[in-house]
């Protein structure tokens, strides 16, 4: 019986502690792009959407992430809810109370068992008879005492017991302006889309950044790439430089003449602003062999150095509040 007292005192809190632990047009469509050629670049919170030309197809924009299924998509606030933390059960919370109570129960089954063993051994004495009466009545106490301690002990764990708090009712709407939880609704937004004008000077500028970015690119010049296009486009403009080193050869854009600026979309996300234009131009676009000279075999590998021809691409140009243009994306036609 004290054996049993002592393990059930120890051992089971021990137990229930475990449990809880548990195109041609220079870079971007030349005939020699190599992997640099298509549709790259970022446009912010619209890099992949619909807006009549070919799709990004490299951006370090990441991809928004997919339609939630039909059942959870009816209902925002039960897709947005967290599912409840599970309930530890009574024996985790309560230890030491699952150990006394481990203990009663191993008293009284070590009480019928050894108990029941030497009431029979007496019976065969008839001078006991008597004390075999006086123990089924000591048991019979024993079992009293038992239930007493049993009503005692689930009053106590529910006295004990706290409801868990109800958060169905409380949602963005209903959450009160200049509370913490309405900060945090609007933060996770992210920043409104505002659309914006294109003034003259602004298409003006996207002529300018047109000439000199084939120029740039016609010299291999990374340092006036980088104070026209955004990181993510330099390092297109790399890639495309390094191959075309790689291969000996490289890829002029001369004589630019713009024919038509079409501004489609003007925006604003939060201090930066964004525009796309859909620029249509004409210039001599060829490559030559950089282990040849000008007038030998073999010196034009690929294009007309003599006839100028027509490029139409999608260029999407940012700036941070009111400083220059900078390319950050291009777009094959559709």
């Amino acid at each position: 019986m004290a054996a049993c007292l002592v393990f059930a005192l120890v051992g089971v809190p021990t137990l229930s502690f475990a449990k809880a632990r548990g195109g041609g047009g220079g870079f971007s469509s030349g005939s020699r792009g190599g992997s640099s050629s298509g549709s790259m670049g970022s446009r912010g919170s619209r890099t992949y959407q619909d807006n009549g030309a070919k799709p990004i197809e490299q951006s370090t924009t990441a991809r928004p992430s997919a339609t939630p299924p039909p059942s959870m998509a009816g209902n925002p606030s039960t897709a947005s809810r967290p599912a409840p933390a599970a309930q530890p059960s009574w024996f985790q919370r309560n230890p030491l109370l699952a150990g006394i109570a481990g203990g009663l129960a191993g008293t009284w089954l070590g009480h019928m068992i050894f108990g029941a063993t030497d009431t029979s051994a007496r019976t065969t004495d008839g001078a006991e008879g008597e004390q075999a009466a006086g123990g089924s009545g000591s048991n019979g106490m024993l079992l009293l005492l038992m239930v007493m301690g049993g009503g005692a002990l689930w009053w106590y764990m529910r006295s004990r017991r706290i409801p868990a708090p109800n958060f169905s009712g409380l949602s963005r709407t209903s959450a009160a302006s200049g509370s913490l939880l309405a900060e945090s609704s609007r933060a996770g937004f992210g920043a409104a889309v505002v659309e914006d004008e294109i003034t003259s000077t602004d298409k003006a500028a996207f002529q300018q950044a047109l000439t000199d970015i084939q120029a740039a690119w016609s010299r291999q010049d990374l340092a006036g790439l980088r104070r026209l296009v955004t990181p993510e486009m330099l390092e297109y403009f790399s890639t495309g430089l390094a191959e075309q080193a790689s291969e000996g050869v490289a890829n002029r854009v001369d004589d630019v003449e713009l024919g038509r600026a079409e501004v489609l979309e003007s925006w604003s996300e939060g201090a930066t602003q964004y525009a796309t234009v859909n620029l249509s131009w004409t210039a001599r676009d060829y490559t030559v062999s950089l282990t040849k000279q000008p007038g030998e075999a073999g010196y034009l590998v690929e294009g007309n150095d003599q006839q100028p021809t027509k490029t139409t691409e999608v260029w999407t140009f940012m700036r941070f509040g009111n400083g220059s243009w900078l390319l950050s994306a291009i777009q094959q036609p559709a």
